[in-house]
């Protein structure tokens, strides 16, 4: 794991206050023993919220020096280690994968960031479940996103598990079936400019919903906004997001 690339993280609580690790090669994920750097939690390409890098820090003072003489307080820890990776997986998205030690079971497994589940393996899903990259497009009655293998759809689609914000699907929902009417009213009328002026501001609302897309989304994915595809030339294309930033 480069200073400026992500990478995989082992969750275990050492006495540290970060129980986050990474190992020293980053092609030698496979083997435990590699996982020897901490990753301080306030490392800014984790950006953690305060309350979960708070959590982690906490969990990780609590294991005694000697590790622990109770079995109940073992498991009670453990359990408390697995909800913080599950929660950190799905916070860092297939970007980071990250691997919880099971101190009780003293077994290590990958924490899925989409489905929540342990795995031996580390890519145990092969293709991700979700759509992991974004593109938002407008086109004649298509869903207004779209991601490789896994075609177009609609933002509230529970197969694609984004999570967007009520009012956002609300507003992509309200742009796809726009882009529809005037899609109907070009042809009925078939007068040429006469609904330029809609395309544009249609393009331009399309802009700030993929803009938001990526906001809601955050760093660890990329969205895409490819315009209208019943109005070309309406404006430039793509414009790629990852977060806030830009490309």
């Amino acid at each position: 794991m480069t200073r400026e690339q992500p990478g995989d993280l082992l969750v275990q609580a050492r006495g540290e206050p970060s129980p986050l690790y990474a190992p020293e090669e980053p092609q030698a994920y496979d083997d435990l023993a590699a996982f020897t750097r901490n990753v301080p939690l306030d490392d800014d390409r984790l950006d953690l919220p305060a309350d979960l890098a708070d959590a982690l820090r906490s969990w990780s003072s609590s294991r005694p020096p000697e590790g622990f003489t109770s079995r109940p307080d073992l498991r009670r820890h453990v359990k408390q280690g697995l909800v913080l990776a599950r929660t950190l997986a799905r916070r860092l998205g297939p970007s980071w994968p990250v691997r919880f030690w099971d101190e009780r079971h003293r077994t290590a497994k990958w924490v899925c960031w989409s489905c929540d589940r342990l795995h031996w393996e580390r890519d145990s899903h092969g293709a991700p479940p979700y759509p992991v990259d974004l593109t938002v497009e407008g086109e004649f009655q298509y869903g207004p996103l779209r991601s490789g293998g896994f075609g177009d759809f609609f933002p509230d689609d529970p197969a694609a598990g984004l999570d967007l914000s009520d009012d956002l699907v609300a507003g992509l929902y309200a742009w796809a079936k726009s882009i529809d009417t005037t899609v109907n009213l070009d042809l009925r009328d078939r007068e040429d400019g006469k609904y330029d002026d809609e395309w544009q501001r249609l393009f331009h609302e399309g802009t700030e919903l993929a803009r938001r897309v990526a906001h809601e989304l955050g760093p660890d994915r990329k969205v895409t906004y490819n315009g209208l595809a019943n109005a070309a030339g309406a404006g430039p294309v793509p414009i790629t997001w990852q977060g806030d930033r830009q490309l």
